[in-house]
């Protein structure tokens, strides 16, 4: 399943404001569902350099791509992921995974 990025400083500000969290030791994930699959990216000087940071970017798209079938319905999320970890393809993968869980959970109580 493919998705769509966000792009628009509107969109993130809208997610920001008012989607809800889960976490995860390396990332925190916001979303809100949506119409159709979502997803930015947020990340900070923190992380390094532009390479770094883009490296980082990389390996969230690839991992998100290949488990976003995992999530029941269409949500817009943003990924943040913390400073100061290991940010490895496997590593995102897990957390991802984990918070993906999370959120079918949270979405399977609030129709009950």
């Amino acid at each position: 399943m493919r998705y769509l990025r966000l792009k628009k400083n509107t969109d993130f500000q809208k997610l920001f404001k008012r989607g809800k969290r889960v976490f995860s030791p390396r990332l925190t994930l916001l979303y809100a569902p949506s119409s159709r699959q979502m997803m930015g990216i947020a990340l900070s000087k923190k992380h390094g350099k532009a390479v770094a940071r883009n490296r980082i970017k990389r390996v969230i798209r690839a991992a998100y791509d290949n488990n976003v079938s995992q999530l029941s319905a269409n949500y817009s999320v943003i990924v943040m992921p913390k400073a100061g970890e290991d940010l490895s393809y496997h590593a995102i993968e897990k957390d991802l995974c984990a918070c993906f869980k999370r959120i079918n959970a949270a979405c399977r109580k609030n129709t009950d």
